[in-house]
């Protein structure tokens, strides 16, 4: 088992554990018991991961489990509404700990959930999906999507615990599968060439799963963004590096109507926000081409879709948590490695709107 510290200097009490191994469900008693001692443990998972891994995770824990319908379409304010509604009516109190179980829905709502009801219980995140294992289950962000963007309401609060078992990995189909790795390419873009070439050199063992091509995607992408958590925890500054691709990328997963999975979205955007660096002279020319040419090996779409047009996008990237003094602002890569930050500091840069229109129309 590889054990992750993320830790906050200026907070010591809230430094917690990533776990990663095989067969981690299976020791999830022993691990809530030593990491997040509670009165009563509920499970909050979709209907999907319920089926898959939730009933034998609360009979192990002796805990209930509150589900709800799979997909992003539901992580809105009505199911933490249900969740939060459901909840009191068991009777579960401030003793209680929630474990947020499942991808990056789930363990979103759940982690809400948790950060929210009765002001606050402990979380435990058990990620079973690569997005989820490798970025949305650590750095405490939880929230919920509304109709006028997504992760537009939330809050940030640490879990108590992480726990990372790598053999939930074989139950995703493809398509989620090479989603997650759209987080991983971010990491390596954004933080560690190396990271970047071992993605571009194995991509072959990583989608055919091998054990030791895979612990070291999802090991050294923790460490990544728990670095970065760890000296930007509510997003102050350095943090933002980890919305690199998210600002198209959140557009395009609007529009679409969320029929495309958080990491295709996301590859998309990496590639348009790259094009707008090169076009902008901040990002390294061949940029945008190397980054196509790696989320095309692992099979993920690197083109808006025809349905999502550019004043769609645009309306939604107005609503990004990055707007300031409403203009519309990017995370950019000056090379693979190092990100642009402006001279004040400033780890997002404004661009004119009219070149964005220009990158997303296909114009440049």
């Amino acid at each position: 088992m590889v054990t992750v510290r993320v830790a906050f200097p200026e907070r010591g009490s809230a430094a917690y554990d990533v776990l990663i191994g095989h067969g981690l469900l299976q020791e999830l008693p022993i691990l809530l018991t030593s990491h997040c001692p509670a009165a009563r443990y509920v499970v909050i998972t979709d209907a999907e991961v319920e089926r898959l891994y939730g009933r034998k995770a609360a009979a192990r824990i002796d805990a209930e489990v509150f589900s709800f319908p799979a997909g992003e379409a539901h992580k809105t304010r009505e199911t933490w509404a249900q969740l939060t509604d459901r909840m009191l009516a068991a009777g579960v109190g401030r003793d209680a700990a929630v474990v947020a179980l499942g991808g990056g829905v789930a363990g979103d709502v759940g982690g809400f959930v948790a950060a929210t009801y009765l002001r606050g219980i402990p979380c435990v995140q058990v990620p079973t999906t690569v997005l989820a294992m490798i970025d949305s289950s650590i750095g405490g962000k939880t929230g919920v999507d509304v109709p006028a963007g997504k992760n537009l309401v939330g809050a940030i609060r640490q879990p108590r615990l992480v726990v990372t078992d790598l053999d939930c990995v074989n139950s995703l189909p493809p398509a989620q599968f090479a989603s997650g790795i759209a987080e991983a390419v971010k990491h390596g873009v954004i933080a560690d060439p190396e990271y970047l070439a071992f993605l571009e050199r194995d991509a072959a063992a990583i989608l055919a799963r091998r054990d030791a091509a895979l612990e070291r995607l999802v090991a050294r992408s923790v460490e990544i963004k728990a670095a970065i958590v760890a000296t930007d925890e509510h997003e102050a500054g350095v943090r933002a590096a980890l919305n690199f691709g998210h600002t198209v990328g959140h557009a395009v997963e609007a529009a679409s109507g969320f029929s495309l999975l958080h990491g295709e979205a996301v590859a998309i955007g990496m590639v348009y926000e790259a094009r707008l660096g090169e076009a902008l002279g901040i990002s390294a020319s061949g940029l945008a081409a190397q980054i196509t040419a790696l989320v095309e090996k692992f099979g993920l779409p690197v083109l808006r879709p025809g349905s999502a047009s550019v004043d769609q996008l645009l309306k939604h990237m107005r609503s990004d948590k990055k707007v300031r003094a409403a203009e519309i602002r990017f995370a950019l890569p000056r090379r693979v490695g190092e990100m642009h930050v402006e001279a004040r500091g400033a780890a997002t840069i404004a661009a004119p709107e009219a070149l964005v229109r220009e990158i997303l129309a296909g114009r440049q």
